[in-house]
């Protein structure tokens, strides 16, 4: 498996942590939910330090070979992310949960 991770520093940015709440609102994370090989993606914000990123977690690599879904952050926030990181996962432990789904989990998607 492989992680990857986007971060921005949103200062400057004409977006902050609240605006990309709410963009989460508008059915984004539907538009990831059939891309092959993902296994699952997390949206992250740091309020504190107005930062806003994604983890992704892939079974083997992100597909070249078929087009991701519009990286709307990115357009929101006016540039690519400021960093950029995908390591190997090397090793994965699921604890004991009650949730039937992570889909449509999150504190942005909590009305």
């Amino acid at each position: 498996m492989k992680l990857e991770i986007a971060w921005w520093d949103l200062d400057g940015s004409p977006q902050d942590v609240e605006s990309l709440r709410a963009h989460l609102r508008d059915g984004v994370t539907d538009d990831w939910a059939d891309v092959p090989g993902l296994r699952v993606k997390f949206w992250i914000a740091d309020p504190d330090r107005n930062r806003w990123g994604a983890v992704m977690v892939w079974e083997t690599d992100r597909p070249a070979d078929r087009p991701l879904p519009a990286n709307r952050a990115a357009d929101l926030i006016g540039r690519p992310p400021d960093h950029r990181m995908r390591c190997d996962v090397e090793a994965v432990a699921e604890g004991l949960h009650t949730l039937p789904v992570l889909h449509g989990l999150g504190a942005a998607l909590v009305r």
